[in-house]
């Protein structure tokens, strides 16, 4: 743009009201780190407020909008590693939707201009964490759910898009036949009809084609195998990956469409193998499979469901020893597990709405949208740990089903304990895997006289511990009272000295609760000695960085 051009656009952004979201008036620059967060933010909004741009305006006092000049010049700035400053924010900006950066000489002092593109398909990270303007200010988006559910909403639907080229023909005669069984299981009221229906009538009512055009959604579920090349750039491929408990790659195979056919071909290369459920003495089975096959086509379904294929990536299926770890790209649309299990609620967006309607009419996903609660509650049922949902790489979804049965003192305890609901076993179920649980799920759990301990280092409670035969283990979790472990360290002194501080954390480390890791158990010690420093009773008669412990003398003991 050109002077004239730039000083109409100023213009006219000075008349917008204040608490305009998709643009932000500042003095003068910020940290590279928070402009690029600004940009991020304002593309997320400009895309909520249905607006071309969004903008950042350095020279314009926020409040009245007055033009004073800035000091700023974007295109001599250095970000970190001294890069340039504007090549370091395109790199961290994901997807980059791309900015220019205009500067004006104004009568009042110069104005320098960020004009971002707005997110369309996604939201806008700045290196993996997406941001969002709200009133006048500037805050995380996963903090705001709806407004990213909306943001996903706007984007288009790749899955419903015609593939040019391809046609019935490209489709695969065994997932045709397939897919006409599964559509009379999921809409018995149809049944008659369909076998009058031609392919071409069935594809349509099925919702695989648009008025006889074949979509993505089609090739991705009942596609010929060679047909995966029509989908480039997209990525049409689930691999299954055999390793052993010390992650060494045993074995592994590719399948790309049709997934209607190839999630059972997956599910037959996992060893589901029988393991011991429980001790003998109890009224349910010895044996049982380490996996409900239900759970993993439930899991498999949604990672087809939900994967964002155009990230280019695959869907991984990687079983060990223990357990099944399934894997797609793109983040999870409602940002939080827990609350899908507890708030019962069915999605509201998907990322590929059209392959998502193909599936439910296929039988492979439910319409509600509860199937990670069911796969919760089928495996409290089978007394098996709950799936283990890792969320913490922002274009990844990875869940763990474990193969292996809890402890079976904890296995007793589900089993005993038949009034705990859904979300209990979850919370204790982390507690069991020392994870940590946030500060109200914690009073859940003790109100309702499950755990003890300090927060975060928790552990059954003492009359869980009773219930389930976990007597010694309750009191190693649990730790001895302070005395004892003070008359330790002095006992050791008085008998050794001078005594180095490692010959102490040797005598208590492994006495100290368990809940506790190593750090935290060395500080406990350190505490303790501090103690009985400050009583009098041991002394430091060494340096600092080579400690000689003493204890000191006392007239009459």
């Amino acid at each position: 743009m050109n002077i004239q051009e730039l000083s109409a656009l100023l213009d006219r952004l000075r008349r917008e009201p204040h608490e305009t979201e998709w643009l932000e008036f500042k003095e003068n620059h910020y940290e590279p780190e928070t402009l690029g967060e600004y940009l991020s933010a304002l593309a997320n909004a400009a895309c909520l407020a249905g607006k071309p741009r969004g903008y950042l305006v350095f020279g314009v006092r926020n409040q009245s909008h007055e033009v004073v000049g800035t000091t700023f010049d974007p295109h001599a700035v250095k970000a970190k590693g001294n890069q340039d400053l504007l090549i370091w924010l395109a790199m961290g900006l994901q997807p980059n939707v791309g900015f220019e950066v205009h500067v004006l000489p104004h009568a009042q002092g110069r104005v320098a201009f960020f004009e971002i593109g707005p997110a369309w398909d996604r939201p806008v990270r700045f290196y993996g964490t997406a941001f969002i303007r709200v009133g006048t200010s500037k805050t995380e988006l996963h903090k705001h759910p709806e407004k990213e559910r909306a943001i996903w909403s706007r984007r288009t639907d790749w899955s419903g898009h015609v593939c040019e080229g391809a046609g019935v023909a490209d489709l695969d005669p065994d997932a045709l036949l397939k897919a006409r069984e599964q559509f009379r299981i999921k809409h018995p009221q149809q049944a008659a009809d369909v076998a009058d229906w031609d392919d071409a009538s069935f594809l349509n009512k099925s919702r695989l084609t648009v008025r006889g055009a074949v979509t993505n959604a089609a090739l991705l579920l009942l596609g010929r195998p060679e047909s995966a090349t029509l989908l480039s750039p997209a990525v049409a491929r689930i691999s299954w990956i055999l390793k052993d408990a010390h992650n060494r790659e045993l074995d592994y195979e590719h399948f790309g469409p049709p997934f209607l056919l190839q999630v059972d071909r997956v599910l037959a290369r996992i060893r589901n193998l029988n393991v011991r459920a429980l001790p003998s003495g109890t009224l349910f089975p010895q044996e049982i499979t380490q996996y409900d096959p239900w759970v993993i086509r439930e899991a498999l379904h949604n990672a087809i469901a939900h994967q964002d294929y155009g990230l280019r990536g695959r869907v991984n299926v990687v079983e060990t020893p223990s357990s099944i770890l399934i894997a797609n790209v793109g983040t999870f649309l409602p940002g939080d597990v827990d609350k899908v299990i507890r708030q019962d609620a069915p999605l509201e967006i998907y990322r590929n709405p059209f392959l998502a309607e193909a599936m439910v009419n296929l039988n492979m996903i439910d319409t509600q949208g509860g199937g990670i609660k069911r796969m919760f509650q089928k495996q409290m049922q089978r007394f098996f740990p709950m799936p283990d949902y890792n969320l913490a790489e922002p274009d990844r979804v990875q869940v763990a089903i474990p193969g292996n049965v809890l402890d079976e003192q904890y296995t007793r305890l589900l089993m005993e304990r038949a009034d705990l609901d859904l979300w209990q076993v979850i919370l204790l179920d982390r507690v069991q895997k020392r994870l940590a649980i946030p500060r109200d799920a914690h009073r859940v759990l003790k109100s309702a006289g499950l755990v003890e301990g300090r927060y975060p280092n928790l552990l059954l409670a003492a009359s869980v511990a009773r219930l389930t035969g976990q007597k010694a283990r309750h009191i190693r979790e649990r730790g001895f009272n302070k005395q004892y472990y003070l008359d330790a360290i002095e006992t050791l002194i008085r008998v050794h000295q001078p005594i180095p501080r490692s010959e102490i954390d040797r005598l208590l480390l492994d006495k100290l609760p368990e809940v506790l890791n190593e750090k935290q158990r060395k500080a406990k010690i350190h505490n303790l000695m501090t103690e009985l420093a400050k009583k009098g009773r041991i002394q430091n008669r060494g340096s600092r960085g080579h400690p000689a412990w003493h204890t000191v003398d006392r007239p009459g003991v």
